[in-house]
């Protein structure tokens, strides 16, 4: 048995997502591994689900923070995060992301006798405005360990003066996720039945991200964004609607186009079986740009930049911001692609890779 105290961090369920081959490979090593979860994503109900359907033990320990304006949200689950690390004092604390709870994770174990991991390292959009980048950018400066999912991730973080030997290659755990839980889904899943859709026959819309739905005009410019590509294409659009959009459609007074079906969240089974048999994603996502690629699924990006270049080389997505004719040019493009592009995240070996790291040290 591993002699190592290791301690996850995360708080969102992307983030649970990214992190279960990783607990999967603990419990296959009997590495010791405590999961703390600070609940930014703050449904009970959603979480339990999603911790019970990909097979992990539950967190060791809800810090139960919730949302709030960033600073107080995110100086909330420092000094919760804090506390938990002074319980457990591990060796290892590992984040993965982006998140307000990476960035406190991330500056918690900076001020211990602990060495930081992130998992995702490297990732740039480039865009300041974006709480995400700030939030990448410092927890990869204050890191010990940062695992890049792309030789290209690594060259970023080479070029900001971060020493080569704290920098390791190893893929994307999103891709061990989507090759552990692919055919599962395809088992157990009923979404597409449920919703009456056929694959290859409907469009998948996620946006949620502030700069898109925080904004009157910017989400009005989305939905027609989105109507036109249904109107050219002839496809219906299921989006899983997350409560902040929900709530914003309220505010503003929005509908959606008649051809959008709005549904809740969707746990990640679900979700992994809409992306994985649409003939087209529009997403604000990050996330689900990758698993698009992985997937073999054409992907529009409604964002004017991504930090996920790799899957617009590869040529599985195009990045084209949400002006309703640029949207309907990319997604024109996107629907005569044949998903035959090369996968450039990784074998489905990141967690056991990043494990040897941690292990070997």
């Amino acid at each position: 048995m591993s002699e190592k105290r290791i301690v996850l961090v995360l708080g969102t369920r992307p983030e649970v997502i990214k992190l279960s081959p990783l607990v999967r490979e603990c419990q296959r090593r009997d590495a010791s591994c405590t999961i703390v979860h600070t609940g930014q994503h703050y449904s009970e109900e959603l979480d339990a689900v999603f911790f019970d359907e990909l097979k992990l033990p539950a967190p060791d320990y809800n810090l139960e923070v919730g949302s709030g304006s960033h600073g107080r949200q995110t100086g909330e689950m420092l000094a919760e995060i804090e506390a938990a690390l002074l319980e457990l004092d591990p060796d290892v604390v590992l984040v993965q992301g982006d998140t307000n709870s990476v960035l406190a994770g991330a500056i918690a174990t900076s001020k211990l006798d602990t060495e930081l991991g992130h998992i995702e390292a490297g990732l740039r959009s480039f865009d300041r405005e974006m709480p995400e980048e700030i939030n990448r950018v410092l927890t990869d400066h204050a890191a010990d360990y940062l695992f890049a999912p792309t030789s290209e991730t690594a060259t970023l973080l080479e070029d900001e003066g971060i020493p080569d030997d704290r920098v390791y290659v190893t893929g994307n755990t999103i891709v061990d996720a989507v090759q552990q839980n692919r055919e599962i889904a395809v088992d157990k899943s009923t979404v597409l039945a449920d919703n009456g859709l056929n694959p290859d026959e409907f469009i998948l819309l996620t946006a949620h991200r502030a700069e898109n739905v925080d904004d009157r005009n910017q989400l009005t410019r989305l939905l027609s964004a989105v109507n036109g590509v249904t109107d050219e294409l002839e496809l219906p659009v299921i989006y899983p609607i997350h409560p902040r959009t929900r709530k914003r459609l309220d505010e503003f007074e929005l509908s959606v186009p008649d051809s959008v079906t709005l549904v809740d969240p969707l746990d990640f089974l679900d979700f992994l079986r809409l992306e994985d048999e649409a003939a087209l994603i529009l997403t604000d996502s990050g996330g689900v740009q990758e698993e698009a690629c992985i997937l073999g699924t054409p992907c529009v990006t409604l964002r004017d930049s991504t930090e996920r270049p790799e899957t617009v080389d590869a040529g599985a997505n195009v990045v084209a911001g949400t002006y309703p004719d640029a949207v309907l040019e990319a997604a024109q493009r996107m629907n005569e692609s044949k998903g035959d592009w090369p996968n450039p995240f990784g074998d489905g070996t990141a967690a056991t890779q990043i494990l040897d790291v941690i292990l070997d040290e």
